[in-house]
């Protein structure tokens, strides 16, 4: 047998013999195996619901305890509502929980959570919206002070100008926001608030 012949032989028993490994491979039952599903947003969702969020503790939502007296007020639906925008307008601006108290206790004494537009001869200059503010000071159209997200935003803006504010009673945070004539008021509605932050704040 020449050179040639010999290479062709051997390569003919080189394909019998690896078609003679592959004649048994290695089977699987395709009836009972399955791929395991992807993880959708609804699993993510599903497996965030199941850990608890913990409500905010009055240890940081009123730190420093209250001072005086103080009120409250029922609320409607609208008041409830407003007080949600502002704290999702406290969100937004990623401030904490301790900032939601100080701005429902501002709105509280302001307008008792009304968003309320010019009050005619009863009004306070031009003061509007949740924290009457005033166009004619700055704070923005009235448009813009009577648009809940928008005026809790000009709110937290000032309040974060107010160097150490965290460290503060509330009245003397709000008043240096405010400018009001009536400074002390604000410390009346501290516990409201911060029961208001503790129910909404993970709603």
């Amino acid at each position: 047998m020449n050179t040639i012949m010999r290479r062709s032989a051997l390569g003919i028993a080189g394909l019998a013999f690896g078609a003679g490994v592959m004649a048994s491979p290695q089977t699987f039952d395709t009836t009972t195996a399955t791929t395991p599903a992807p993880a959708t947003s609804a699993d993510a969702t599903a497996s965030a619901a199941a850990v608890p969020v913990e409500k905010p503790d009055m240890d940081t939502l009123i730190p420093h305890g209250t001072q005086g007296a103080q009120s409250r007020i029922d609320l409607g639906d609208e008041q409830t509502g407003n007080v949600k925008a502002i704290i999702e307008a406290t969100k937004q601006a990623e401030m904490g929980e301790r900032a939601a108290v100080v701005a429902i206790a501002t709105s509280l004494q302001e307008s008792k959570l009304e968003n309320l537009g010019h009050l005619g001869a009863r009004n306070d200059h031009d003061s509007q919206g949740l924290f009457q503010q005033r166009p004619s000071s700055g704070w923005g159209t009235v448009e813009q002070i009577t648009d809940p997200e928008y005026s809790t935003t000009a709110f937290l803006d000032g309040l974060k100008q107010v160097d150490g504010w965290q460290e503060m009673p509330l009245t003397e945070a709000a008043q240096t926001v405010q400018v009001s004539a009536y400074p002390f008021h604000y410390a009346q509605w501290e516990t409201q608030a911060a029961d208001l932050v503790a129910e909404h704040w993970t709603s």
